[in-house]
């Protein structure tokens, strides 16, 4: 078990000269979260994030054993840029470890290194017979599993499975990744053991006490600033000075695919008016891969995942009806006037009878970041947007980064929920 006295200092770069501060404690680790937004590329948030939702869909499908379309298997040769919130975890492997640079991600399991840095073999690496193989909305890689010593801040996980890239794409500027999603997510990836699941490497620090609970606690919050130190991830357990009031928690949903994920249901109003019925959907970290330094070689930390509140396509009518809001190409974000955006009234999202309020504020893109994406500066962009299918898909939101900076979130495995919690900003107006 893990000491529950021991407090032990972390050095953590955002840039040469930022050196923050990780706390152990209570049997759980404290990671804080380096937020980068990415001001080159110019191309559009929604067509990351749809080219995600594809492959969740296409995982999810792979995962319950059925096969793909010639489509959904071709998912990966789409290209998708770079986008703006950028979140990275500098993660060590083997026995003298060798640090590897992974995005850390919700929405898969399976842990891999090789895109960049060459994987170098120790005392600790064992090669399995297995090939693995994992598709994403922005690449994909393959390779052979082994089995390593993984080593997260003070914590080393002896005997994780790892998968070692022989070929990847769409991960330029990193290692690979590090998966945090439900364990289900590996199912099909191993072959010839394509019915064997591979645990996480939250399930083995649980599973080996070094933590006390299978849980993840993350702490994001609203910001202006394209590089700022301004989250933080709690493996085994949960931060309460990072929330006010208390959490909540909502079952996991048995809908699929949003039950192969960190998958709830959720209505969604609009003021008054109800513009998406009770349905199953997914909570998904933001962002999308591009390089943070890290010159202590420990634990600044990167999501893979969606940026923005995608709704079904009949639930953003009524909202955009509603808004008044138009479409801009450009960005490919919804855009209202300055007087529209005095009368935009707040989103109601109800799970397991909690209600979340966004408000007017939350559900517009920074201003002061709309260059960032490509936008004009003087525009009012909506960060809910179009997921590209009507409800009843079994996928029918995703609450991504823009909701999660707002609320306080829970991945709770052992419990099978997800839970949530206001927090300082949940009504700021930081943009």
């Amino acid at each position: 078990m893990f000491p529950t006295t021991l407090l032990t200092t972390l050095l953590l770069a955002l840039s040469v000269a930022a050196t923050p501060v990780v706390q152990v404690r209570k049997s759980y680790v404290t990671l804080p979260l380096s937020r980068r937004v990415n001001t080159t590329s110019t191309h559009n948030l929604l067509k990351h994030d749809l080219q995600r939702v594809k492959a969740l869909k296409a995982r999810a499908k792979a995962a319950s054993g059925a096969d793909l379309t010639f489509e959904e298997a071709a998912i990966v040769n789409e290209p998708v840029d770079n986008q703006a919130v950028t979140y990275i975890a500098s993660v060590g492997v083997g026995s003298p470890a060798t640090t590897y640079d992974l995005i850390i991600d919700t929405g898969s399991s399976n842990t891999w290194v090789g895109a960049g840095t060459t994987y170098a073999t120790t005392s600790t690496s064992v090669k399995t017979s297995n090939k693995v193989s994992v598709t994403y909305g922005s690449g994909s890689f393959s390779g052979t599993e082994y089995t390593d010593t993984v080593t997260i801040g003070s914590l080393a996980i002896p005997g994780q499975s790892i998968g070692v890239a022989s070929t990847s794409s769409g991960f330029d500027g990193t290692d690979g990744i590090l998966g945090i999603g439900p364990v289900g997510l590996t199912q099909g990836t191993l072959s010839p053991a394509t019915s064997s699941l591979i645990p996480t490497v939250t399930d083995n620090l649980y599973s080996q006490g070094s933590i006390t609970a299978n849980e993840i606690g993350v702490s994001f919050e609203p910001t202006t600033s394209t590089e700022v130190l301004n989250g933080e991830l709690t493996w085994g357990g949960t931060d309460s000075s990072k929330y006010t009031g208390s959490l909540s928690y909502t079952p996991l949903t048995t809908v699929y695919p949003s039950s192969y994920y960190w998958g709830i249901d959720q209505s969604v109003r609009y003021g008054t008016s109800t513009i998406l019925s009770s349905t199953a959907g997914i909570v998904d970290t933001g962002g999308s891969p591009s390089p943070l330094s890290d010159v202590y070689g420990v634990l600044s930390v990167r999501f893979l995942g969606t940026t923005l509140v995608l709704l079904a396509s009949d639930a953003v009518s009524l909202y955009q009806s509603a808004t008044g809001a138009v479409l801009d190409s450009t960005t490919g974000l919804l855009s209202i006037t300055a007087a529209q955006y005095a009368n935009l009234e707040s989103l109601f999202f109800t799970t397991n009878g909690v209600t979340y309020e966004l408000t007017a504020n939350a559900q517009i893109w920074p201003r002061a970041l709309n260059t960032a994406i490509g936008g004009s500066s003087g525009s009012i962009y909506l960060v809910v947007a179009d997921i590209g299918s009507t409800s009843g898909s079994g996928l029918d939101f995703i609450n991504g980064y823009t909701f999660l900076e707002r609320f306080y979130s829970v991945y709770d495995t052992t419990n099978e929920r997800v839970g949530f919690a206001t927090t300082p900003f949940t009504a700021a107006t930081t943009n």
